[in-house]
């Protein structure tokens, strides 16, 4: 079944300058605000990108704490072992009787089971999740609203991109627990299939999950102290994409220090891994994308990797964290309704300066029907030292859209 196609130029709609910073503030306002709207994110060490989206929203509105109107947490590294903190932490906004929103990015597991617990007691607040975790059909019968990167299209579109820049091999690597979510696992079965059809080579590795007894920095070490033997292994000309933000970092590193190409990461950002593998300092950018892109790129091109390495212009975390954010105000505010598509994309476009997106409903391949509250979405692919690739106007074949998922 084909996935209803909406492909829209997102226009900025105001200049905004961008600022890092961030306090999370009390439960308690000190008075101003008419009502509240709660972020939840990753740590910096998890996601840093969706964390710097919601420090653009308290940029712009301010915290409760000061009177403002947004109040922000960030849920646990160790996420999948504490799910009844993180339920607690998103149903705890419910008892603020101001909270009208509350935005989770990215939806880990729970996020569903906490949206329908704050439904029961205020089924006036909005409740949007960025990315999420749990299949389609648990977000959606909780969520009103789930904003995904488009899992499906990418799933061909990457291979393509891959292609485009001379990739004969597909490393994809992973680990159980994102290979059983159907956003990914599905994704991974589209690149198998995708990558047969564009004649590349399609291997599977596994990977240390970082929210596992070794953490963050044990998964870490082992993508540096692997990817090196991979290169060796696959050889250069070889895309490599992981599908965890704490796994990026090094594997770029190793990639530019080695050989390889990288086409995206799993949730594309020019901030995302780039800016540690390259030890460079984007203070002075901080929240001007064009900016960041520029200095990125020329790291990259300098290191040798022109051709060889690309991203979104724009980061998808920070975006979505701060876009829904804003869709969530002007709903509130009556300048946007939560059943025109048209606002979402516009709110989303406070952030993109006029970059191209492609995006459309999410349909279920089992039973063709037409998800109306959840939302897929994918932006052109930049490589650094060539420019854009057209990922958006390629026709994605039919047949991925009918692919079914098989849990592993």
């Amino acid at each position: 079944m084909k996935k209803l196609c909406i492909s829209v130029l997102l226009v900025l709609i105001a200049a905004s300058v961008f600022a890092t910073g961030t306090q999370q503030g009390s439960r308690q306002s000190t008075g101003g605000a008419a009502y509240h709207i709660g972020v939840v994110t990753g740590t910096v060490s998890q996601s840093e990108d969706d964390l710097r989206g919601a420090e653009e929203l308290i940029r712009r509105y301010g915290t409760v704490a000061n009177g403002g109107i947004i109040q922000a947490v960030t849920y646990p590294d160790n996420f999948m072992d504490q799910q009844e903190v993180v339920i607690s932490q998103i149903v705890s906004f419910s008892d603020d009787p101001l909270m009208k929103a509350i935005i989770v990015n990215q939806g880990i597991p729970g996020t569903a089971e906490a949206f329908r617990r704050v439904k029961e007691r205020r089924p006036d607040i909005l409740l949007f999740a960025g990315e999420s975790h749990e299949d389609p059909l648990v977000i959606q019968s909780a969520a009103t609203l789930a904003v995904s990167a488009d899992f499906i299209s990418r799933g061909y579109t990457i291979p393509w991109a891959a292609k485009q820049l001379g990739a004969d091999t597909f490393v994809h690597i992973s680990f159980p627990r994102h290979m059983s979510y159907e956003s990914l696992g599905l994704r991974r079965q589209i690149f198998e299939e995708a990558c047969k059809d564009l004649g590349i080579r399609f291997v599977f590795v596994t990977a240390p999950d970082p929210t596992s007894d070794v953490g963050v920095a044990g998964a870490q070490q082992y993508i540096l102290e692997q990817t090196p033997d991979w290169i060796r292994q696959y050889g250069t000309n070889t895309v490599f994409f992981c599908t965890n933000d704490a796994h990026t970092e090094p594997l770029l590193k190793q990639l530019l220090t080695y050989g390889g190409m990288f086409v995206e990461a799993d949730l594309p950002s020019p901030l995302m891994g780039y800016p540690g593998a390259l030890g460079i300092d984007l203070s002075a950018e901080a929240g001007n994308f064009p900016a960041i892109l520029k200095k990125v790129e020329e790291a990259v091109v300098a290191k040798g990797g022109a051709g060889k390495f690309g991203t979104w212009a724009f980061s998808y975390g920070f975006t979505v964290t701060a876009g829904l954010g804003e869709y969530a105000k002007r709903i509130i505010d009556g300048t946007a309704s939560i059943d025109r598509v048209s606002d979402l994309y516009t709110a989303l476009g406070e952030f993109t300066q006029g970059a191209k997106w492609s995006g459309g409903f999410y349909v279920d391949a089992n039973t063709g029907v037409r998800a109306r509250n959840q939302i897929l979405v994918y932006m052109d692919t930049y490589v650094m030292g060539k420019g854009y690739l057209p990922t958006t106007e390629q026709q994605v074949p039919d047949k991925y859209y009918a692919i079914k998922f098989q849990k592993q």
